[in-house]
């Protein structure tokens, strides 16, 4: 019986053991993926400006930062992470606004015409605590306060 237990607990030691040392693997893989191509816009609209820069990544995705200065609001500074279809790139825009240090995360979508991304505006719905453009409704990109044009990327 003692033999039975001892075994028992010598097993358990060893797929404890072996759990941890897969879990050690999988944090080395994670490694940041090189961006293929950076494109930077600015866009003005009266006394705001917003900045963005785009990281088009090897599987396509899209990665970035955008800055944005409105008037009489507080800066907005954050990531932007999504991905094309079609002329459209939509994303999520994860930022922190002003001194608070909440983080607020806000779908877009920008529409690439010529070298221009055209900032939509369209109805956004919230289910469980997430935020996305309301399927079915159209975006419009006619109407619109903020046009990115490219600019040389300066870093900071």
């Amino acid at each position: 019986m003692k033999n039975s237990g001892l075994f028992c607990l010598l097993l358990a030691s060893i797929v404890l053991g072996s759990c941890n040392k897969k879990s050690k693997d999988v944090e080395v893989k994670d490694v940041v993926e090189k961006p293929v191509t950076v494109q930077c816009y600015k866009a003005l609209y009266e006394t705001d400006t917003l900045e963005l820069k785009v990281n088009t990544l090897k599987s396509g995705k899209i990665t970035g930062e955008m800055v944005m200065k409105v008037l009489n609001k507080a800066k907005k500074v954050g990531k932007i992470a999504g991905e094309f279809r079609g002329d459209t790139l939509f994303v999520d825009y994860s930022f922190i606004s002003g001194t608070d240090k909440a983080l607020y995360k806000n779908p877009m979508a920008l529409l690439k015409r010529g070298n221009e991304l055209i900032l939509g505006n369209g109805k956004i719905e919230t289910y469980l605590g997430t935020s996305s453009f309301v399927k079915g409704e159209p975006i419009d990109f006619d109407n619109v306060k903020y046009k990115f044009t490219t600019v040389d990327c300066v870093d900071k």
